[in-house]
């Protein structure tokens, strides 16, 4: 009802905008250009006699000033339906059946028009789409597709182009095209230089490859990672985890240790971390995995750093709920984690997951199947 009141309000403003004009009555100044001439006459004659100008050049300016004189009274228009005014005015204006019929097509014409060109191209009948439902919608996959296809063409026209390897690298992640992944960072450092964030990516999307595996190389780009800068969580992170690996979980967890001592307050990444330090450490009760906080929190982190923190808390989350299903808690994080992450897919399999590990216990399937309704997961 508004929107319909304030087209209504915005149609009576362009009508008035229309017969305003109509409603008045033109004034022009009569012979305005005859008494500019005349006035230059008389002053003309007001130098000659102070002096201030010659009798020849009197007589020339006279004469140039009654030639423009006479032709200003020639070029004077006819004036239409005159009417004398005071103060020398004459007023002007069409026949009145003209104005008339002017109003009467402004009155009649604009409304329909503006409405049958609304009717036409607009959509009055669809719901409205507040802004806050439009982003929390999972992005197009489509459209992902498409964009990742524009870039990799002008990768193809452009292969020096560090920055574009640098940015299609973390969707490559995403998408676990890690081979792709692989080549995008190894092409960053080459055209950008090395950085210790760039060696830690080339270390995971290595990793991600070689299916979580720590290979030589990849232990390789994170030791560089680190002699470049020491404080990097993620290459630290990782070499960690290539410690427990190697069959060393006191190693490990000493190295995870000292990297949850040097985290700065609220660092999202440590409640992983503080995970896998309990799961290499007997007798310590791994945490319920990441929050939807956590999640939402990590994701505000550079692009470098973020997808390597929200897949490894998720993935192991995951990987912890296919050895331990009876933790509804634990499922609960999943579901909100993936729709957090906009996986749609992957929140509705973690759902029915969770339903068959819990299929024993009713009261926990049911906080199950009620997330799931509240996320639109359903169907």
């Amino acid at each position: 009802m508004t929107f319909w009141t304030i087209m209504a309000l915005m149609t009576a403003a362009a009508i008035f905008a229309v017969l305003w004009p109509l409603s008045r009555r033109n004034r022009i100044r009569g012979g305005s250009d005859i008494e500019v001439y005349r006035d230059q006459l008389d002053e003309i004659e007001r130098d000659r006699a102070a002096g201030l100008i010659g009798e020849p050049e009197a007589i020339a300016a006279r004469t140039e000033v009654s030639r423009r004189l006479i032709a200003a009274g020639d070029a004077a228009p006819p004036v239409e339906h005159p009417v004398e005014m005071s103060g020398g005015t004459i007023a002007t204006g069409a026949p009145l059946w003209r104005r008339r019929a002017t109003a009467l097509a402004a009155l009649v014409l604009l409304p329909i028009g503006a409405a049958a060109l609304y009717l036409s191209v607009g959509a009055p009948m669809l719901p409205g789409q507040p802004h806050a439902e439009r982003t929390a919608r999972p992005p197009d996959q489509n459209s992902l597709a498409e964009m990742i296809a524009r870039v990799e063409q002008r990768l193809e026209q452009h292969p020096e182009d560090g920055t574009g390897w640098e940015v299609i690298a973390p969707v490559y992640m995403r998408l676990g095209r890690f081979e792709d992944a692989v080549k995008a960072r190894q092409n960053a450092l080459r055209l950008l230089g090395p950085t210790a964030a760039r060696e830690a990516d080339l270390g995971e999307a290595l990793t991600g490859l070689a299916n979580g595996i720590v290979s030589a190389e990849a232990k390789a780009a994170f030791e560089r990672a680190v002699a470049l800068d020491a404080s990097d969580f993620k290459a630290r992170y990782f070499l960690g985890l290539a410690l427990e690996q190697d069959g060393r979980p006191k190693e490990a967890a000493a190295a995870w240790r000292s990297l949850l001592a040097q985290a700065p307050p609220g660092a999202p990444w440590a409640a992983f971390v503080r995970e896998q330090l309990a799961r290499v450490e007997p007798g310590v009760a791994p945490p319920p995995g990441p929050s939807a906080e956590d999640v939402a929190t990590a994701s505000e982190m550079p692009a470098d750093q973020r997808a390597a923190m929200i897949a490894g808390m998720v993935e192991r989350l995951a990987d912890r709920l296919k050895r331990e299903g009876s933790d509804v808690e634990g499922w609960l994080r999943l579901m909100r984690a993936y729709m957090v992450l906009g996986d749609r897919d992957k929140a509705r399999a973690a759902a029915g997951d969770a339903r068959r590990a819990l299929a024993s216990e009713p009261d926990k399937v049911r906080q199950v199947e009620e997330l799931a309704k509240g996320l639109g997961l359903e169907g």
